[in-house]
């Protein structure tokens, strides 16, 4: 499989150019007078047309507000003609339906060429050979590859073993033979399965809910405290439930799961024990922002909006002695005649 340069540009699956009526992952190229030159990214690249009269079913007011260089976008195929290298696409064809189905299946597939091409590259294969040999018999037997690839994490022989090439080789007599071998060397499969446990190990979702939680009885800080022993208490092993104050009267649930739907019932379950909780004192929980998968990026908001509020408690801290903090407190009381109780 190894050749002293090779080549590391291939399409994604076995057939050189898409069907009609199926839906194709492009970027937009160039903008020219007819229409709109892109890539079919999934197809190495190959060239494909979008004519004016293709982008919206509604008239056209200004060209650039439907299609912009660079662009990535789902498009559907209209007419293909392998002769020529022709390929005719449309926007406004595409449905909603088709848009998820084919933004679902281009993840899938950019995911397992970028591990079959690190692979290739590093071990200095030729792309479309580990192609032939591993990644389209891994499509044609699951399905998709990426199916195969979530097997492999866990199972890689059950699934890899079962992958052979003929090589034809000169026997004894001087004839030649056909040998069945298997598809990749022990050093190529190694290195494959290293990538995709690397690549596809699963990694936890952060689930978050940002709530509003206030309480004016007596005590109501300590009955906010029990409210939120009780949205923890919510969580399970698999599944914990952390609740923070941002500040008051704002708190947000955390949890972290491999399940994303078991993370938002786990939360939704803490947020409604909670709420029954401080509503039994006359408090009220408002969901400010329902449960929902958050990513890095919102979570490091969060942690430096907390962070900067910490700062600003931190520099009025220094005014806590003064003596007009000390007159004002709960005003005038008599502790020796008061109760130790709260009578109704």
């Amino acid at each position: 499989m190894a050749t002293n340069t090779p080549n590391l540009d291939c399409r994604m699956y076995e057939a050189k150019y898409p069907e009609v009526d199926t839906s194709v992952m492009i970027q937009v190229k160039n903008i020219a007078d007819m229409g709109a030159y892109v890539s079919l990214l999934e197809y190495n690249n190959i060239e494909g047309m979008i004519l004016f009269s293709e982008l919206s079913r509604r008239r056209i007011r200004s060209v650039s507000s439907l299609i912009k260089v660079g662009r990535i976008e789902p498009v559907m195929v209209l007419r293909v003609d392998k002769e020529k290298g022709y390929i005719d696409l449309s926007k406004r064809r595409v449905s909603e339906e088709d848009i998820q189905g084919c933004e679902e299946r281009y993840n899938k597939s950019k995911l397992v060429h970028s591990i079959m091409r690190h692979v290739a590259e590093t071990m200095k294969l030729d792309l479309e050979d580990l192609y032939i040999h591993v990644g389209w018999p891994l499509y044609r037997k699951y399905g998709h590859a990426f199916e195969a690839f979530k097997l492999i994490v866990n199972d890689p022989d059950s699934v890899l073993n079962s992958l052979t090439r003929e090589v034809k080789e000169i026997g004894p007599d001087g004839q030649e033979v056909t040998k069945v071998v298997p598809a990749m060397s022990e050093e190529v499969k190694d290195a494959l399965i290293k990538n995709i446990r690397r690549r596809m190990t699963p990694q936890p979702l952060k689930i978050r809910a940002d709530i509003e939680m206030k309480c004016f009885q007596f005590d109501g800080v300590l009955h906010i405290k029990e409210a939120m022993r009780k949205a923890e208490a919510a969580g399970n092993k698999d599944c914990p439930v952390k609740i923070k104050l941002v500040a008051p009267p704002s708190y947000v649930l955390n949890t972290q799961t491999l399940d994303k739907e078991q993370g938002i019932a786990i939360l939704n379950k803490a947020i409604a024990a909670c709420s029954e909780e401080i509503e039994r004192h006359k408090g009220k929980l408002t969901v400010k922002e329902a449960a929902r998968a958050v990513s890095e990026r919102e979570d490091k908001l969060l942690a430096e909006q907390m962070a900067k509020l910490t700062r600003e408690n931190e520099e009025v801290s220094g005014d806590e002695d003064s003596e007009e903090e000390e007159d004002t407190g709960m005003g005038d009381v008599d502790l020796e005649n008061s109760g130790t109780g709260i009578t109704d």
